[in-house]
């Protein structure tokens, strides 16, 4: 039940963010986010591709012609922002909980997922339905910003962890290198993009390796 309202709650916050949530990120998007985003998706395989948290729909110029791709969101006014480009480019787009992704089991070769997890009310479920949802060979993308290892920032990112959850519902001090652990991958590869803030993410299910066996 308390995840259950955590969530309600996230959805509320990034409804209200919406209308200004590209204003608020264009200063990250131009100088880093941008450059991100596009590594990232040079290690995308397709041709299945889900993209969990499309947001506002930043990461859809990158998707390349043959992907079959889809995109999911909590938001539905984040979302909408997505909309044109998403049509223009004949990617779907579908109100969904990372937490209970409606589909089956090992559909995606790529799952993708760009500064999610740090909202997610329960990270290692939602990182639990990403390896549901991978085909066993399949691999998750991911960029977050997360708890540093210097323990004066990481002091500070967990005083004010309360109040940016509070506004944003973004939590800054998330461990998502164990979380992935946790929710059952093989973290094959961890990137420092901007010190030890922001970091990418390679990973595979852990179920890949026993049907290797």
């Amino acid at each position: 039940m308390e995840i259950e309202k955590a969530t309600l709650i996230t959805r509320k916050k990034y409804d209200r963010n919406a209308k200004f949530y590209n204003l608020m990120e264009l200063p990250l998007e131009l100088f880093w986010y941008a450059r991100w985003r596009r590594r990232l998706f040079r290690k995308v395989r397709g041709p299945r591709v889900l993209e969990v948290g499309v947001g506002t729909g930043k990461n859809l110029r990158y998707y390349r012609q043959e992907y079959w791709a889809t995109g999911v969101d909590l938001s539905e006014e984040m979302m909408f922002k997505a909309k044109p480009l998403a049509k223009s480019k004949g990617i779907p787009l579908a109100l969904m909980d990372a937490q209970q992704l409606a589909f089956g089991d090992s559909i995606f070769d790529t799952v993708v997922a760009t500064f999610v997890f740090c909202s997610v009310p329960d990270p290692i479920k939602g990182l639990q339905e990403i390896q549901r949802v991978l085909k066993p060979e399949g691999q998750a993308l991911l960029i977050e910003h997360v708890l540093p290892e210097n323990a004066l920032m990481a002091w500070t990112f967990n005083t004010l962890d309360p109040l940016t959850s509070a506004l944003s519902g973004v939590h800054i001090n998330r461990k998502t290198s164990d979380n992935i652990h946790k929710a059952g991958f093989k973290l094959i590869r961890e990137e420092n993009l901007l010190f030890t803030i922001f970091k990418m993410f390679f990973a595979e299910p852990i179920k890949k390796e026993k049907e290797a066996q």
